[in-house]
This record gives structure tokens, sequence and C-alpha cells, in this order.
């Protein structure tokens, strides 16, 4: 049965639950009022998955869209980019193809910029793209950023410059419109922001702010999404860092996950970051 549900997942990269002392972490007081009022709501999940070490990003990501303890499975967390044995893994449970399998439209709003949309270098691929080439066949390219048909992964295309982008920067409300114009095409729809886990590494407080007021913009227009009836929005993480600036590595703090609209009480009781997938399936059934 249809239940005509859409959903909007926001992957924020780097993003844990920290201290109240601002000294070390820039989310607290009033300085990111939106972000704080989303985060208040938030359901902390372990990200450390009962593996000994600090949560990485490949294990990390490949458990929040896979549904399987990639840490455990691999014995150890893994950071960067998926190694072959988590790569198929990845092919074989993520998201996208869980959700196809049962009839669902699934896509990744992120713009790479290329004019392929087939093909990327196998040493460039994350764990969003081993699931989009293996699900969808393809990812977003310039032209579909062009029309406003993807959001770049820096939200405002601030970034792109250096890479032959010469068209105009755009403000993060605009970035929110496009993705909620894709999200109401699509039964799932992601988007991956990872900035915050590079300004984390950084220790940069400019930086740090920079990011943070970014997503201070874009969260709470792409939150409006919820507002309409059978839809719901997600934003997640894989492991803790830009919320402890006192050191340059990720952190062991749990991490949020925000749902807000229909059925976000049944990502309220989640425990871990293999538990987000088959809520989501289960949302749809």
């Amino acid at each position: 049965m249809d239940n005509g549900l859409k959903i909007i997942f926001v992957f924020v990269d780097g993003l844990g639950i920290g201290s109240s002392d601002p000294a070390t972490n820039l989310l607290c007081g009033d300085r990111f009022p939106n972000l704080g009022k989303m985060l208040a709501s938030a359901t902390p999940l372990d990200a450390r998955l009962g593996v000994d070490g600090l949560p990485q990003s490949a294990t990390g990501q490949a458990t929040l869209f896979t549904g399987v303890n990639a840490a455990r499975e691999l014995g150890r967390h893994v950071e960067g980019f998926p190694p072959a044995r988590l790569k198929e893994t990845i092919r074989r449970e993520n998201i996208f193809s869980k959700l196809r399998k049962i009839g669902k439209s699934c896509t990744f709003a992120n713009a790479y910029w290329i004019d392929d949309p087939h093909r990327i270098p196998p040493r460039r691929q994350s764990v969003t793209t081993v699931m989009s080439l293996s699900a969808l066949g393809k990812v977003r390219g310039k032209k579909e950023l062009m029309e406003g048909k993807a959001v770049n992964h820096d939200i405002t295309r601030h970034t792109m410059h250096t890479r032959g982008y010469d068209g105009e920067l755009i403000v993060p409300e605009t970035a929110a419109n496009h993705l909620i114009g894709l999200a109401e095409e699509h039964n799932f729809t992601l988007f991956e922001y990872f900035l915050t886990d590079r300004a984390g590494h950084a220790r940069n407080r400019d930086l740090v702010f920079q990011t943070l007021e970014t997503l201070e913009r874009f969260l709470p227009r792409v939150g409006t999404f919820a507002e309409q009836p059978n839809h719901l929005f997600l934003l997640g993480s894989d492991h803790g860092n830009i919320e402890d600036l006192s050191t340059f590595s990720h952190t062991s703090n749990p991490v949020p996950l925000v749902a807000l609209g229909t059925f976000a009480e049944k990502f309220q009781t989640l425990e871990t970051l293999a538990d987000v997938v088959p809520a989501i399936l289960g949302s749809f059934s």
C-alpha cells in the first residue's frame, strides 16, 4: 500500500552532540538559534557501534545508509573512502536499492562538477557515491546543478570557482528551495553536507562559524518540508567532530537524529546508526 510519504534526509558529516561549554562547542549559546532549536529535539544515536576506537566516516556512513553494522562487520572503524569489502556491502544493502525494491523512487541530490554522470574514479567514490552508482546508475552533474535540479556539496557553490564554475553564488535559502523541489518528485531524497567534518578537523573557528552559519540558514528552510501532510524531514550524522574544537580528531559523542513531520515518532526511540534504515523502510509500510 502506497501511503504517499516523501522524505528528505539531510546528512551532516561530523556533527555530534557535545558539551554545554561554548569555549569548545560553538553550537552552544544563542549564536545559532535555529540549529540549537533543531538539535534540542534530536534523538541521540550511538556512533561507536560496539567497536573500540573513534567512529570514522566510511563505516559510520555505511552503517547509517545500509542498516548493517559495518564497523562490527570489518572489526574496526574505517575512515575516508570505503575499501573494496565495504563497497560490496554498500552495493548489496544500501537504502536506495531497498526502497526501489518496494517500488519507491529515490535520488541523491548532490551535484558533481562533471559532464559524465555515470563515471566517478573508483578511488574517489564515497559511501554515497557507491550507493548512487550501484542503485541509480549515475549521479547528478553540471547540467542538473545549473538547472536548479541539484545542490552543491557546499550549499552556496562558494568552493566551486577553483573547479571551473564561473556562475553566481546562491544563498542557503535558494539551495534549500532547490532541494525541496527535487524532493517533491521522489519518495526519498538524500543530501550530503561534509564541510562540517572538514571544519572540525581544521579547528579553525572562523571556518567553523562560516560552516554553521550556512546550516543555520539552510536547515530551517529545508525543515519546512515537514509541514506538509505525508512529508518527513530527517537530519543525521555519522560521528562527532565539529561540536568539540578541543581536538582535531573525531569524537565518541552520540550523533543527533532529528525527525520532523509525518511518522517522526518512529525515529524517536532509535538507539544506534544501524537503526535508521529499518525505521525508514518501516515508514513506507
